[in-house]
């Protein structure tokens, strides 16, 4: 699995500011822009992870899709309980997509594990998505389980061969999980977000 350097998605919430605001004021922003025709898609995170998530939501936007942040909702119950996790449940069938933001803290959370098992019964394999995060670029290890989902990695230029000659244009793709005896397929992250 290509782990996405915390460094490199930080990096994408100063490239699409064009001033300096807090990370509430930039959440506020997000949750009141419009919905109208763009792809939805459920970001389970951890939720005093709101830099990641802040930076994530950045990533998303400039590839013109909705993000479904639970906490942003109003409609979701003030204080935790069966009612919370019925609409979290409905978010995650109603929303096309459902990606899971793999810091460290996300995989050790109940209630992201838990997310996750929703977004595999509702959207396995083909709308669901692992992006991978953490310090430095060693793997994760105690959860193999995540090994059966697609990912979102970065390729660079020249890195990774295609099977009909020639190389990958460098960018961000969705990445197949390794099947015993078949080649990983990688589709355009912004093609893979339109279908």
């Amino acid at each position: 699995m290509s782990i996405i350097d915390k460094s490199q998605l930080l990096g994408f919430r100063n490239q699409t500011r064009t001033f300096s605001k807090g990370l509430n004021g930039s959440l506020n922003e997000f949750s009141n822009e419009s919905r109208v025709g763009k792809v939805t898609i459920f970001l389970s995170h951890k939720h005093n992870e709101r830099t990641e998530l802040d930076a994530a939501i950045q990533f998303l936007k400039r590839m013109n899709v909705n993000v479904y942040v639970d906490w942003l909702d109003g409609d979701m119950p003030k204080n935790t309980s069966g009612k919370t996790a019925s609409r979290i449940k409905s978010k995650i069938k109603e929303n096309r997509k459902f990606i899971f933001l793999a810091t460290e803290g996300a995989i050790n959370s109940k209630w992201c594990n838990w997310e996750l098992g929703i977004g595999d019964t509702h959207k396995y394999i083909n709308h669901i998505a692992l992006m991978p995060v953490k310090e430095d670029y060693k793997g994760y290890t105690g959860n193999e389980y995540l090994q059966i989902y697609p990912t979102i990695e970065f390729i660079r230029r020249f890195t990774v061969q295609r099977k009909i000659g020639g190389y990958f244009d460098e960018g961000y793709y969705v990445v197949s999980p390794i099947e015993i005896g078949e080649a990983r397929s990688y589709t355009k992250l912004d093609n893979w977000l339109s279908n």
